[in-house]
Order: structure tokens, then C-alpha cells, then sequence
């Protein structure tokens, strides 16, 4: 395992930075003395929570899935803070509902933000991680282990995800950047409690297994990152536990077939499973772009946000 030197006065960059996981990521590195650049879309919000960090931080508004505004921000950061020491893709996007009625635009956009952005962010600031022997942290999730139903599209993002973060991390580890991956279970994000207002994803967790529909608050998922971060960690684990799950993870998928073959034609009986579109706030703002590029299409070139 690498341990990583005195993150103080060295710089982390945070993506999806406006709320939820992000906030709470960048004050755990605020607090470690490191100065924090906050990446996401939307600039007010940002510069609120720029506000409230106890060290220096640099705001840039910046679309992950634009490869020419990441460089610009690179550059931006690197102009302001210095090179990063500590870069974490945690911008994701989240939608459900069946795979055959579902929007392609919208399918397509949560796979651009969560696999894509992830790529792109990497790709912006390996320049900067290689100057600083520094870490790249992957936001992954559990539906990584287990592909899930009405969550096509997340589920494929997120095992993209981590399957780019490994690879990556056996391509740039001889010039002394460590790459992780971070498994994340239900949090307490605007995103999840949206989630539970619809009936796909409240039945999808309401029928797993008590201990794995629990939901942890944010102050805690991000303790527990936090703390790979400084250990340069291969693989984090939010909770600990679920690294026990990495030992049954080759019977995960047979689980989910045989709970969705028992569950899902009596639950599609009950139940009209509509589509949830873009979840949370963050999502809403994904959801606007999506509609003036559509506007912009139909009368010249798409609006970029």
C-alpha cells in the first residue's frame, strides 16, 4: 500500500464539488490543510460552498463531459492553486426505469457524466498528477458488483468506471501516481432521497437485504474516503464491510437474476414503473442541458452549458 506524504499546502481537485458527496469531500481536504479546487456546474453554488472551507479553494464552472473546458480548467486550477496532488471524479448522474422506454438522450447522459467525465477529468489532470506523484481517486459504487434492473444505464457507467480506473492505474503507476477506486453504497445525497420517491428504486432497495439498504450519511462516506485518500488506498470502501463483498462478488449476478425473475413480474403487476429521468438537483441541471441542446439542434448549433 503507498502512503501518501503531508497533504498540507499541496492542491485537490474535486469534481462534482456543488453538493452532497462533493461538498462533503472538499471539506474533509480543507480540513487536512489542502487547497481545493471545486469543479461542477453550477458557479453560485460552488461559490458557497467555497465559502465555507477552513483553507484556500478555486471555483471553475465546467461541464466533465466537455474535453476542451476540462483543459481550460486544468490550466485554471493549476494557474490558481498549483498542481494537484489529489484528484477525485465524483461528478455522476443517475436515472431508472425500464431499459426498452427509456429516453436514449437521457440513457446516454448519465453514461457521458459517470464514465466519460471520469475519463476526461483523468485525462486533464494526469499532467498535473504525474508533476506531483500524486492520486486519482475513482468514484465507483456497488452497482459495480451486481448489475441491478431498472438502472441499466447507471450500472453500466459505474462497471465502466472502475474497469477504467484499473486500467489506468497499471498504465501511469511506474511514474508514481496511484490510481483507486472508491465502492459507495446507499448515501444520504439529494440524488438517493429522490430516488426513494420513485417506486423502481424504492422497491429495488426495499428488497435487498436489511444491512445492505441501510443509507450512510454523507459526513461519514466521506470520513471514510478521506481516510484512502491519505493512504493512497487501491480500493476504498464506503462502508468498510463491503470488502467482504469483493469475496462474493462472483455470485452476485446469479443473486440478481434469480431475486428479479421471482420479484419482478409481481412487482410490474402492482406497480407502473415509469421512468425517474435525471435524479436530484444535479440531475435537473443535466436534464436542461439535455432539452436546449435538443432546442438548439432542431434551429442551428447545440447549446454547451
Amino acid at each position: 500500500m503507498n502512503h501518501a506524504p503531508d497533504l498540507r499546502g499541496r492542491t485537490a481537485v474535486v469534481t462534482g464539488a456543488a453538493r452532497g458527496l462533493g461538498t462533503g469531500l472538499a471539506h474533509r481536504l480543507a480540513e487536512r490543510g489542502m487547497s481545493v479546487a471545486l469543479l461542477g456546474r453550477e458557479a453560485a453554488t460552488l461559490e458557497a460552498v467555497a465559502t465555507t472551507l477552513p483553507a484556500e479553494s478555486h471555483v471553475v464552472e465546467v461541464d466533465v463531459t466537455d474535453d476542451a473546458a476540462m483543459r481550460r480548467a486544468s490550466d485554471d486550477v493549476a494557474r490558481h492553486l498549483g498542481a494537484p496532488s489529489v484528484v477525485i471524479a465524483n461528478a455522476g448522474v443517475a436515472e431508472g426505469g425500464p431499459f426498452e422506454s427509456s429516453d436514449p438522450e437521457t440513457w446516454r447522459r448519465v453514461v457521458e457524466v459517470n464514465l466519460v467525465g471520469s475519463a476526461i477529468t483523468a485525462r486533464s489532470f494526469l499532467p498535473g498528477l504525474r508533476a506531483t506523484r500524486g492520486y486519482f481517486l475513482q468514484i465507483a459504487s456497488t452497482a459495480a458488483f451486481g448489475a441491478a434492473p431498472m438502472m441499466s444505464a447507471y450500472c453500466a457507467s459505474k462497471a465502466g468506471a472502475e474497469a477504467f480506473a484499473r486500467s489506468l492505474r497499471a498504465e501511469v503507476g511506474h511514474t508514481g501516481v496511484a490510481v483507486g477506486v472508491a465502492y459507495l453504497h446507499w448515501t444520504d445525497t439529494d440524488m438517493i432521497r429522490d430516488a426513494d420517491r420513485h417506486t423502481v428504486l424504492r422497491e429495488l432497495r426495499g428488497h435487498m437485504p436489511a444491512p445492505a439498504r441501510r443509507v450512510y450519511p454523507v459526513d461519514r462516506v466521506s470520513a471514510w474516503l478521506a481516510h484512502g485518500v491519505d493512504r493512497r488506498s487501491p480500493s476504498v470502501y464506503a462502508p468498510p464491510w463491503l470488502r467482504l463483498a469483493q469475496v462474493a462478488r462472483p455470485l452476485f449476478p446469479l443473486a440478481v437474476d434469480l431475486l428479479s425473475r421471482r420479484e419482478l413480474p409481481r412487482l410490474m403487476s402492482e406497480s407502473t414503473f415509469d421512468q425517474t429521468g435525471l435524479l436530484g438537483p444535479g440531475g435537473r441541471i443535466e436534464a436542461a442541458t439535455l432539452d436546449r441542446s435538443a432546442t438548439g439542434s432542431a434551429g442551428g448549433a447545440p447549446e454547451r452549458a
